[in-house]
């Protein structure tokens, strides 16, 4: 009867690190394509203007897009829509004050009826939110 011969093989100690880094280059191409998208609010053409800027807080965003459409937060909704939510939105979180983004091509009878009905809910800190005008 034969017997086998095994043969031995040294221990290895070194560490493989290769997968690991072929993993970690995976997930660093993987959060350089989302990050970009992770960045919320809605797509407003703010208006230009000489304006100290305010210390930034969470509070309520309210957006104007230049079809009308008013946005908290990220929800669409219509002027009618938003009158009715506003005071409820506001209850909840309008405490550290409501930050109002108008776009630049909005008629301004639209921004000041948004204006007004944040006013009539009782919000007193509202921030007017535009972009720093460019040196001439």
């Amino acid at each position: 009867m034969a017997r086998s011969r095994r043969r031995e093989l040294p221990l290895n100690a070194e560490i493989n690190v290769v997968s690991l880094i072929d993993v970690m280059l995976l997930l660093l191409v993987i959060f350089m394509i989302t990050a970009p998208m992770m960045q919320g609010g809605v797509d407003v053409a703010l208006p230009k203007a000489e304006a100290k800027p305010l210390d930034p807080k969470s509070g309520l965003v309210v957006s104007v897009d230049r079809a009308g459409w008013v946005y908290v937060d990220e929800t669409r909704m219509s002027l009618a829509e938003f009158r009715s939510a506003f005071r409820t939105l506001a209850g909840k979180r309008a405490a550290d004050g409501v930050y109002l983004r108008g776009d630049a091509g909005v008629p301004y009878g639209v921004v000041t009826q948004v204006l007004a009905t944040m006013r009539a809910a009782g919000v007193g800190d509202i921030g007017l939110v535009t972009d720093p005008e460019t040196p001439k």
